[in-house]
């Protein structure tokens, strides 16, 4: 008897959770269909929109000089090395040991500019980009209000393109910068 009790609320408790769950995902599915969701692709707006592509071209034109600066001072240390081991069987140990220790040095020096030169590129990217996300979140708050989203996704691992609204924040974002 109380075998079958027990039985009798087991399946009483399992046919009401059943019944639960199913309406829990009928509730979840006419909400869902009520949801209006966004998405965009931040890698995208960063590297198609106007804004961005300016920012790219400032930083290129202000490191170019430097870039180049460090590249022509690779090139000179490159042509006394491949100079001093040419000259080196004729050459006196003490001047030989000395142009080595001064291409060390230039070498040093170089690796150390080169280090300064990334830090500041990297630097200077990191503030270009912040600005870009900051504009970007800025037009993104205003499709949100504007077009009644109810969720705004970024950088999600699969969205159709039914939710995308990449192209529409670049087009925000090209018009806020003119």
């Amino acid at each position: 008897m109380i075998t079958m009790t027990l039985k009798s609320l087991a399946r009483s408790v399992a046919a009401s959770s059943l019944f639960g769950l199913g309406a829990l995902l009928a509730t979840g599915a006419a909400v869902a269909q009520d949801l209006k969701i966004g998405y965009v692709n931040s890698e995208r707006v960063l590297r198609e929109a106007t804004p961005a592509k300016a920012a790219l071209a400032r930083m290129e034109a202000d490191f170019s000089k430097r870039d180049k600066d460090l590249n022509d001072q690779a090139a000179k240390l490159k042509a006394a090395a491949d100079k001093l081991e040419k000259d080196a069987p004729t050459l006196p140990e003490s001047e030989r040991n000395r142009r080595q220790r001064e291409l060390v040095e230039q070498d040093r020096d170089l690796q150390r500019k080169r280090r300064e030169f990334q830090e500041d590129l990297n630097q200077r990217r990191n503030e270009e980009t912040a600005g870009i996300v900051e504009r970007a979140n800025k037009v993104i708050k205003q499709i949100f209000e504007g077009e009644k989203y109810d969720l705004i996704l970024q950088d999600v691992v699969f969205a159709g393109p039914r939710v995308d609204i990449t192209e529409k924040v670049i087009k925000a974002l090209n018009a806020a910068g003119k």
